[in-house]
């Protein structure tokens, strides 16, 4: 969700941090992968509203510059630079359920826990997002990026 390994290290850490603090409040019976995406999920979001009110600094490192003798992989850099600028244009709804089934490979129904939402919510989200970003990045026109049935 963050695409920088810091960050998303950042943001693991506080969702441990907080979970272990609220273990108390942990149903036994609860599935503690989707306990710990909603914790995970809602840390994320009450963090991007918060950047909202108050942007982050750029760091500079030189990570980009290690790359000097590896193989031409241009055509991959821009294929990833494209889909990541569609995530990134999706709305949150969207690209969160993205994300988390796609990604995270969680079911429509851990989905939809970790989420607070309905599966059929999820389900839809899920098809709008698909479809959106199959527009922006044209992998209707492209074979290699079409999804095998």
């Amino acid at each position: 969700m963050l695409r920088d390994r810091d960050r998303a290290d950042d943001l693991v850490h506080d969702c441990l941090v907080l979970a272990f603090g609220k273990l108390h409040t942990r149903r036994d019976d609860a599935d503690m992968r989707a306990w710990l995406f909603t914790i995970l999920h809602n840390v994320f979001v009450s963090q991007r509203r918060r950047q909202h009110i108050r942007p982050d600094s750029v760091v500079l490192d030189d990570t980009h510059s290690q790359g000097a003798s590896q193989r031409a992989n241009q055509e991959d850099r821009l294929l990833w630079r494209d889909m990541l600028r569609a995530l990134d244009s999706l709305p949150e709804e969207q690209r969160s359920v993205v994300l988390l089934v796609s990604v995270e490979d969680l079911s429509y129904a851990e989905t939809a826990a970790v989420l607070g939402v309905p599966v059929g919510t999820v389900m839809s989200r899920l098809a709008r997002g698909r479809d959106r970003l199959r527009q922006l990045t044209g992998a209707d026109a492209r074979p290699s990026l079409r999804r095998v049935k």
